[in-house]
């Protein structure tokens, strides 16, 4: 996604210029080229050598530079950059962004530049809501340009409040989306993630192995390529994607009402949660207690999800489920497949190396009535990609 990419950091007169540091680590450890141009103030925050020797690109900071590689710096820069953040950014810096005042590098190169715009601003709280602050920034986003939301909190003139730059993964994400194509814009996409939790008692319950990684990779990655994405979820420890619909449930009957409650919109869904296939038949009310010799729990079938969408899905709908296996999986998978009423099935095996729960990597084959489809071990990220890609070609 970054490798190749060109992206040039602005840094401005802020304390939270040392933050950049850690972005342009990031960026670099994809592969990105990585330029950053900083402003005068802010080289009295972080010094410009620091950011070249994690970026190994010269740091700029004097239009006037003699020591440069190209005839007219900040135009050459601008032709080929990919992506422009401004962080932090700030007030007056957004104001002449807003003006189109250029006077010195950063302003120059900005203004020169026709490639995604993006500011995070940094600033106390009250500049930040000064409505001329307010009117610049809507100048810039009316010229499309993005304005990220700045976080509440402590800030370091020992205010607390609006005006927090966020975090450099907020800004490493918000980069990657402006990067991405947006193939999938006007797309309502719908995904289950995780395990369910089925109840025996208040204390103790049924549920797996799953942490959601796969199902939580495919709606950010609908998510960056333009999609409305609605992301059911059991119980993780994952971070929902910025920019998805979050709707959490607990069972196996919790998600099948929430998938029901929202499925007849929704332009493709992708089941990959890992629903309980039965539940206790009776639910304690208090805590069993043990006593001698053995117990027994009764279990009673939870509803298929993916059949009830399969028997009632609506014209143009794209249907795909995910079948973890541990023996006979493409037999297996393809019944599946052929039983539910569905367009396609991901199918892997629990005991092959790299794929799983819990891993950051899997290995699947894709499914359709008349195709099967092998990939190699790859992230979650990259099967995501593929999956989606696979659909839109078929949609």
């Amino acid at each position: 996604m970054l490798e190749g990419k060109h992206i040039v950091l602005g840094v401005t007169g802020s304390i939270a210029a040392y933050k950049i540091a850690s972005l342009a680590s990031m960026l670099a450890k994809k592969h990105a080229d990585v330029t950053v141009i900083m402003t005068r103030n802010a080289t009295n925050f972080i010094n410009p050598i620091t950011f070249e020797s994690l970026t190994g690109n010269k740091c700029l900071v004097d239009t006037f530079d003699r020591n440069f590689e190209f005839q007219v710096e900040h135009v050459s820069l601008a032709k080929q950059t990919d992506v422009f953040l401004t962080a932090p950014a700030s007030a007056n810096v957004i104001a002449k962004a807003a003006h189109g005042i250029a006077d010195d590098m950063l302003t120059t190169t900005l203004l020169a530049c026709t490639c995604p715009k993006i500011f995070a601003p940094a600033m106390n709280t009250r500049m930040y809501q000064n409505p001329v602050v307010q009117d610049n920034m809507e100048i810039l986003k009316r010229y499309g340009m993005e304005v990220i939301t700045p976080a509440d909190g402590y800030l370091a003139c020992g205010d607390t409040g609006a005006g927090k730059m966020p975090e450099p993964e907020v800004l490493y994400e918000a980069i990657v989306k402006a990067l991405t194509p947006k193939d999938m814009a006007g797309k309502r996409v719908l995904v289950t993630a995780g395990p369910t939790r089925e109840k025996i008692d208040p204390v103790r319950y049924i549920s797996n192995h799953s942490t959601g990684k796969m199902g939580y990779a495919i709606a950010r990655a609908a998510m960056l390529r333009g999609a409305d994405v609605t992301l059911v979820s059991g119980k993780v420890n994952l971070e929902p994607p910025k920019g998805v619909r979050l709707l959490p449930v607990v069972s196996a009957a919790d998600m099948a009402q929430a998938v029901k409650e929202n499925a007849r919109d929704q332009d493709i869904i992708i089941k990959a949660a890992a629903v309980a296939d039965y539940r206790p038949s009776v639910t304690a009310d208090e805590k069993l207690k043990k006593k001698d010799g053995e117990m027994t729990i009764e279990l009673e079938r939870t509803e298929d999800i993916l059949a009830y969408l399969g028997a009632h899905r609506r014209n143009g709908q794209f249907l795909c489920g995910f079948s973890m296996e541990t023996e006979h999986m493409l037999g297996n998978s393809r019944l599946k497949l052929e039983k539910k009423n569905i367009d396609m099935i991901v199918a892997n095996n629990l005991k092959q190396a790299g794929a799983g729960f819990g891993t950051d990597t899997n290995v699947v084959t894709f499914l359709t009535a008349d195709e099967t489809v092998q990939l190699p071990i790859m992230s979650k990220e990259d099967v995501a990609d593929r999956l989606l890609s696979f659909i839109m070609e078929r949609q």
